[in-house]
């Protein structure tokens, strides 16, 4: 077991279900970034996705687009996403780590390189939303071997693939609940709650869900049905709201805070 079948495995022993938030490293600069993975634990979180910024997020709506653009200002890196990992390790953070990247810096970076270092910083899984389940052969082969999960997206379109997905999956099945990029939403296409059942009915692993969700009304809705829920957005948002405080030494506390009470009342 690594840190998030060990975290699901508590929350399942309390009735829980996981928050999971995301932000990108290096938002609005790294030292912020190390700062804010220290609120999160303290706001209730209990996995935290690591955003690697990346120039053409596919995936990503304008709120991380943007989000991604300021922290590569600072010429922001995987190799400094993954440091920072390791660097709130040094300062006690506890929370599961999970890498959220597309696949073109780790093969910069080097398969075998990327892995070693993800045992090294203690980043328990990774979320590549540019590899294609069928092309994922050589990833999940080291995924499998240096025991660092790579949790697969599964859509509402995904159809017949649901099942053959989820057969090789580990650590959970981060299940995308709308149609297209990433960003908040007031409503739901209506055949959430089928689809989540037919991911259900697929596997024993802990399914999660994320992609626009925002609100402690949401994140209720969405308990009762999954593992976990990843909220990415609404607290990058919340970050680009209190930037102005959070890049001054003086009020870089206020602004921590905003943050975390953010993320606290999600829970409600």
């Amino acid at each position: 077991m690594n840190r998030i079948d060990e975290k699901f495995a508590e929350l399942k022993r309390q009735g829980r279900t996981a928050l999971i938030p995301y932000i990108t490293m290096g938002d609005p600069n790294p030292d912020v970034s190390l700062s804010l993975l220290r609120e999160l634990e303290l706001a209730g979180a209990d996995i935290v996705e690591l955003g690697v910024p990346y120039s053409d997020p596919l995936a990503d709506g304008p709120v991380i687009q943007r989000a991604s653009e300021r922290a590569l200002k600072h010429n922001i890196t995987i190799l400094d996403c993954i440091r920072i990992a390791k660097q709130a390790r040094e300062h006690n953070v506890n929370l599961p780590f999970i890498l959220f990247t597309y696949y073109n810096p780790v093969l910069r970076l080097g398969l075998e390189r990327f892995f070693e270092l993800l045992v090294e910083h203690d980043i328990s899984g990774i979320i590549i939303p540019d590899l294609p389940f069928e092309e994922n052969g050589p990833v999940k082969a080291l995924s499998d071997r240096y025991n660092i999960h790579l949790i697969p997206l599964v859509a509402p379109t995904s159809d017949d693939r649901i099942a053959k997905i989820t057969a090789s999956a580990s650590g959970f099945i981060y299940c995308v609940s709308s149609l297209g990029v990433t960003g908040m939403r007031s409503d739901f296409f209506s055949g959430i709650d089928d689809f989540l059942a037919s991911v259900r009915r697929s596997t024993d692993l802990p399914i999660a869900i994320g992609f626009g969700i925002s609100t402690s009304e949401q994140f209720s809705h969405f308990s009762k049905m999954c593992d976990g829920v990843v909220v990415g957005s609404a607290i990058v948002r919340k970050i680009e709201e209190a930037t102005p405080l959070l890049m001054k030494d003086g009020s870089r506390s206020d602004g921590l805070v905003q943050v975390r009470e953010f993320v606290r009342q999600l829970r409600g």
